[in-house]
């Protein structure tokens, strides 16, 4: 197949656009590169420098490039950004997502793998989280995921446009040379965070509540290995290519770890101290959120591969490495 990766050059994409690099596909990056880093893009992939408000050069690449599916991650993703500036997040997200899906309807491009979130679950009442669940997303990054999800159930209707929304729950981990990770400015995600303070580049750890429901009192997170993430997307364009109908699907280890539990891993695998600061609970911050994913076992045949312990070690390795 020729396969359009957009936001190619980010932390999810990079590493997908990495393992599909030595596929018999082929692979065309779209990023504007706003937050994204070329030097993840690995040697001799396409790359098309594009922003996706553009629609003049998005229907350019799709009268020059023959492109059969299509796997969107380009969007902006910091909960606390959107709700100061929701006005970026729907533009972006929301209005370059449609101008894209549209294009690609246009050119006749009718498979479509999405990035989209557990976050617009919102409060959930029950555990483990089921894709059948109401949603209710919290901010507005959680809003312009459900948005999109909501475009291609109405883009499938009307021209037959297939999708599956992948709702992840926290992304984590590296690859495992090394080679690409995380790299976020400003870094938002748990794990990275507390490499850091490992590292030295944090005086501590900010730990949001300490009283939740939970057996240690912090929140508890499915964090899926992002390797393991590659591995489900690549399913889910099989599961296009097949003929099948849309789909939604989580995609998380359906297991958690709590705040403190993760800190305490960390702490282990890279024998170093780690400086933790306790501080109030967060508004919004739901105390567990973790994934049923008997759907994408059922339906992906997929299964995750890496537990929390790999998913750290990982992710240490890549901050050890002088291109971080």
């Amino acid at each position: 197949m020729n396969i359009l990766v957009t936001g190619g050059a980010g932390y999810i994409g990079s590493h997908l656009v990495k393992i599909l690099s030595k596929s018999p596909h082929s692979i065309t990056v779209l990023d504007n590169l706003s937050r994204g880093h070329i030097e993840s893009v690995p040697p001799g992939v396409g790359f098309e420098k594009i922003n996706l408000l553009d629609k003049i050069a998005l229907a350019d690449l799709f009268t020059r490039k023959k492109i059969d599916a299509i796997i969107h991650f380009a969007a902006f993703a910091y909960v606390g950004e959107s709700v100061e500036n929701p006005g970026l997040y729907y533009e972006n997200n929301v209005v370059g997502s449609y101008n894209l899906i549209e294009a690609a309807r246009t050119a006749g491009v009718l498979k479509f793998v999405f990035s989209s979130t557990c976050s617009l679950y919102g409060n959930p009442e029950q555990m483990p989280i089921r894709e059948d669940f109401k949603t209710g997303p919290l901010n507005p990054y959680a809003w312009t995921k459900l948005i999109i999800e909501q475009v291609l159930r109405d883009y499938d209707t009307a021209y037959g446009v297939k999708s599956v929304c992948l709702r992840y729950f926290n992304a984590a981990g590296a690859s495992f040379d090394g080679d690409i990770g995380e790299s976020h400015d400003p870094e938002p995600h748990l794990i990275p965070i507390i490499l850091d303070a490992a590292f030295g580049k944090r005086e501590f750890v900010s730990v949001f509540g300490t009283d939740y429901p939970t057996p240690d009192g912090t929140c508890i997170r499915d964090y899926i290995h992002i390797l393991d993430l590659a591995d489900a997307h690549i399913r889910a364009l099989n599961y296009l290519e097949e003929g099948r109908e849309s789909n939604i699907i989580n995609l998380g280890t359906g297991e958690g770890n709590s705040v403190m539990d993760v800190i305490e891993k960390c702490r282990k695998i890279t024998g170093r101290n780690i400086n933790v600061k306790i501080g109030p609970r967060r508004a919004g911050d739901p105390a567990i959120l973790v994934a049923d994913n008997r759907k994408a076992k059922e339906v992906l045949g997929w299964e995750p591969k890496y537990n929390i312990e790999q998913t750290i070690e990982s992710a240490w390795k890549w901050r050890l490495n002088p291109k971080y």
